[in-house]
């Protein structure tokens, strides 16, 4: 098969052919119809994460159609269309008996413990776990995008930030991640405040029903403009700056959720605990989504309350990732591109 492989991190990355991966015991192969070109991909091959071993094929978020069976696989065959969540998980650990398969003890993850999605092929292990059924109206683009950026969104607005009906949420970063959050909660009827330096970005978290969006330099006007401070704020970035600006734009009570990621290879952030205490304040991750939870979230894709595909602002094949990859140290082209090899 053919897929984009790096052997040093950082050095640019080259599409070459490598043997096609078997199935293993539980697991399947997936035939790999488009992929998302995610900012996790960067940090990986930046060398921020510490579970790649090199040579390495990057890609976590992915949808296709299953190409080979494993022994023991049951309930699933060639040809069915299926994603997955990044977080691949074990079903047999303690968080995975809880239903937190998102925090396995045990987990995989394609394109960071395992080889990835920008390939022709990739591999799903635990799949009776992990496997998530497309309905034939949710297209391989659009279910690309759920597997990483929407879900986890998803999750951290609906489950951990538990947005509710006429709250003021604000985001902070609208990349993919933010811009997921923003349509999520918008549709959930919350009020949503758009955070960004880059006016093009802006404008799109508008179209995907922001009610008010805002410079980053302008986060201090956000208690006026909310009457108190948020409910909820989501750092959908991942940086110190947005990290100090989501808790302190909060009201009393409000809740701050972090899913942007904060590698502790960029040195640990401070956190204004000063603030947390005296405001009582909630402080909360956000890491994926169980494959089990793709079940709430595919009908509201299916029926069009919310729209993932109106995020992909461009999709390229495989000899284009390697540039757009390095393209990403700085500030990328505001949407979701997806990779269809």
């Amino acid at each position: 098969m053919r897929a984009v492989i790096y052997e040093r991190f950082g050095e640019l990355p080259w599409v070459r052919d490598v043997p096609d991966p078997e199935p293993p015991e539980g697991g399947v192969v997936v035939a790999v119809r488009a992929t998302g070109l995610c900012r996790s991909d960067w940090h990986g091959w930046r060398g921020h994460d510490p579970d790649i071993r090199l040579p390495h094929v990057p890609g976590h978020e992915f949808a296709g159609v299953i190409a080979a069976v494993g022994p023991g696989v049951e309930g699933w065959r060639p040809g069915d269309r299926v994603t997955a969540p990044f977080i691949c998980a074990c079903g047999t650990c303690p968080a995975c008996r809880a239903g937190d398969q998102q925090v396995c003890h045990r987990q995989r993850q394609p394109g960071f413990t395992d080889w990835g999605s920008f390939a022709d092929l990739v591999v799903v292990p635990h799949a009776m776990t992990n496997l998530v059924r497309l309905p034939d109206r949710v297209d391989f683009a659009a279910a690309a995008v759920l597997g990483c950026r929407f879900a986890t969104s998803f999750r951290a607005v609906a489950h951990q930030g538990r947005v509710r009906a006429g709250e003021w949420l604000v985001v902070h970063g609208c990349g993919g991640v933010g811009l997921s959050a923003v349509m999520i909660a918008a549709a959930a009827g919350a009020r949503v405040i758009a955070v960004d330096v880059s006016p093009a970005a802006l404008a799109l978290a508008g179209t995907c029903g922001a009610a008010v969006t805002l410079d980053a330099a302008r986060v201090a006007e956000i208690p006026e403009l909310t009457g108190g401070g948020a409910h909820v704020s989501i750092d959908a970035l991942g940086s110190q700056a947005t990290l100090t600006a989501s808790i302190e734009g909060l009201r009393r009570r409000g809740r701050h959720v972090q899913v942007g990621l904060l590698p502790a290879a960029s040195g640990r952030p401070t956190v204004p605990m000063e603030l947390v205490v005296a405001h009582e304040l909630e402080i909360l991750g956000s890491h994926g989504m169980p494959a089990h939870a793709y079940a709430e979230l595919l009908p509201l894709v299916e029926s069009g309350r919310l729209r993932p595909a109106e995020l992909i602002t461009g999709e390229i094949g495989l000899a284009a990732v390697p540039a757009a990859l390095a393209a990403m140290d700085v500030p990328a082209t505001p949407g979701v591109r997806v990779v269809v090899p």
